[in-house]
């Protein structure tokens, strides 16, 4: 509520700055959210203030939309394909360069009602926008298939979200939104995007980062994995043959 207010004065005391299109002050109630054992998820506030050329609110209806994302990878993404009545099978796959893992979108509206499917592939704005970059060489079609599919497969298991009409937006010059954070998001650095749209295009836009980070011993397994994934693995086997050795020794006297 201090970070709003302060928004808020901040706004008053420029509303007689001569611009030539309006301006975000965009901010967030985390900056840095940590990842420990008991991680089960946050809440994020995005919240900010528009400031107007001459500090005028403009007639008509003004729209919000923020996007939530990050940190983008490379991810093969593989067809299963039914052989028998019990066996499934790799059919084929297409390689996407930068994939975000995880990616969440709130606006005041439906999208579909803010903006054409032009400016959505723009800005990145619906999960059917997404620009995934998919490898050289692959057949558009292809790769349009298997993109839907692994957006499909992102959205149900929470990674990949939309939230309609989710913006709430005070007398034209304060907005709001939540996002959800899943417990099973990667670490990285993530982006928090917002973007002032009017009569279906985008007059402003503005960018906070979010360090996603982990903690204690899942920061160290992850790091150990990350610098030396060789002795990680041999590690990961030597520990489940351990287990498995120890359950059977276990099992047999009992």
């Amino acid at each position: 509520m201090k970070r709003i207010a302060l928004l808020f004065a901040v706004a008053v005391l420029l509303t007689g700055a001569r611009e030539e299109t309006p301006v975000l002050i965009p901010d967030v109630s985390q900056r840095e959210v940590d990842i420990h054992y008991s991680f089960t998820g946050a809440e994020l506030l995005l919240f900010g203030a528009i400031l107007y050329p001459g500090g005028k609110v403009p007639d008509g209806r003004t729209d919000v939309a923020v996007v939530l994302k990050g940190p983008p990878q490379s991810i093969l993404v593989r067809e299963k394909q039914k052989l028998a009545a019990v066996v499934w099978a790799n059919a084929g796959s297409t390689r996407f360069r930068s994939a975000p893992a995880f990616y969440a979108i709130a606006a005041s509206r439906p999208l579909s009602q803010l903006i054409d499917a032009r400016t959505a592939a723009i800005y990145e704005l619906g999960l059917g926008s997404i620009h995934l970059s998919p490898a050289g060489g692959a057949d558009p079609v292809d790769a349009n298939r298997f993109a839907t599919g692994f957006v499909d497969l992102r959205a149900r298991g929470g990674l990949f979200a939309t939230q309609q009409e989710a913006i709430e937006i005070t007398k034209g010059v304060l907005y709001r939104a939540t996002l959800s954070i899943p417990p099973r998001v990667p670490d990285g650095r993530y982006t928090a995007e917002t973007f002032l749209i009017r009569d279906g295009k985008v007059i402003a836009a503005a960018t906070r980062t979010i360090a996603v980070r982990k903690q204690g011993f899942e920061r160290l397994v992850a790091g150990f994995a990350q610098q030396w994934p060789i002795s990680y693995g041999l590690f990961a086997v030597f520990l489940s043959v351990a287990f498995g050795w120890a359950a059977g020794a276990l099992f047999r006297r009992i």
